[in-house]
Parts: C-alpha cells; sequence; structure tokens
C-alpha cells in the first residue's frame, strides 16, 4: 500500500473522481426507477472499462511518479 497524502476537500486531485466523470457521461440522461436498476447500468460501463482506459483517466503524473519511485508499476 502506498499512501500519496492529499489536501483535505481536494476532489479535483483523488483518482476516482476522473473515472466517476467518465461513467456519468453515458449515464448522465438516464433515468433510472431503482436504485438497483442504477448499480446494473453502472456496472455495465465499469465491465466497459479496459485496464488501460482505466489507467488513462486515474494515471496522473504525480501519482505514477509516485509508483515508480517505491518500485510499484
Amino acid at each position: 500500500m502506498i499512501l500519496l497524502f492529499q489536501p483535505p476537500h481536494t476532489p479535483e486531485v483523488n483518482p476516482i473522481e476522473r473515472l466517476w466523470k467518465e461513467i456519468k457521461k453515458t449515464l448522465r440522461w438516464e433515468c433510472f426507477q431503482t436504485l438497483d436498476e442504477l448499480r446494473e447500468a453502472v456496472w455495465k460501463q465499469l465491465d466497459q472499462l479496459s485496464a488501460y482506459q482505466v489507467k488513462s483517466i486515474t494515471g496522473w503524473d504525480f501519482i505514477l511518479e509516485a509508483l515508480f519511485v517505491s518500485g510499484f508499476s
């Protein structure tokens, strides 16, 4: 586990926020009747993303540099 400290209240530097932004692009105009329908749609979007796509969306230079320095990749 690698701890990367971030300033508090900075979602713009949280990689998961970029991933959610990408998922929301296809779901933003959808209307779901139940929470289960929404969950299913989100899972479908996640299943369609390749590891390369996730890496390109979430792999900021400062994160990749920290992984490189630590020996992880």
